[in-house]
C-alpha cells in the first residue's frame, strides 16, 4: 500500500473512534474514487444501510455526465438528502471515511446540507 493510503486509514480509524451512526441519527459515510463519488446513510446499531448514492446511479448519471467532479459531488449530496428526506431522517453524522475535508468532499457536504440534511 502507498503512504497516502496508509495515512487515509490512520485518519479513518481515529474518526470512526468517536463517530457511531444510531437510528436518530444515522452515520453520512463517504467514498472517493478518482471518477465517482459514492455515500451511503449507515444505521451502525442495527448494521443496516438506510440510504445510498452516487455518481454512477442511472437516474444522475446523465446529467453528471458533463460537469465537473465537485459539481457531481453537489448533485450527488442534493439527492441523498432527497432520499433521506423521503424517508424520514433529518439528522445525519458526517463520516469523511478519511479523506480531508475539502474539494468533492466538501462539496458534497454542502449539498447535503443545501437538500434539507442537517449535521
Amino acid at each position: 500500500m502507498s503512504s497516502s493510503i496508509d495515512s487515509r486509514q490512520k485518519r479513518k480509524l481515529s474518526i470512526r473512534k468517536r463517530i457511531d451512526g444510531t437510528v436518530e441519527r444515522p452515520r453520512l459515510s463517504v467514498f472517493r474514487s478518482a471518477k465517482h463519488i459514492y455515500v451511503q446513510v449507515v444505521d451502525d446499531v442495527n448494521a443496516v444501510t438506510l440510504a445510498a448514492s452516487s455518481s454512477v446511479l442511472k437516474e444522475l448519471r446523465l446529467e453528471l455526465k458533463s460537469v465537473k467532479k465537485s459539481e457531481q459531488a453537489t448533485a450527488v449530496g442534493r439527492h441523498i438528502a432527497s432520499v433521506c428526506l423521503k424517508s424520514g431522517i433529518l439528522k445525519v453524522v458526517f463520516d469523511r471515511n478519511g479523506f480531508r475535508y475539502h474539494g468533492r468532499i466538501s462539496a458534497l457536504a454542502d449539498g447535503a446540507r443545501e437538500g434539507g440534511l442537517i449535521f
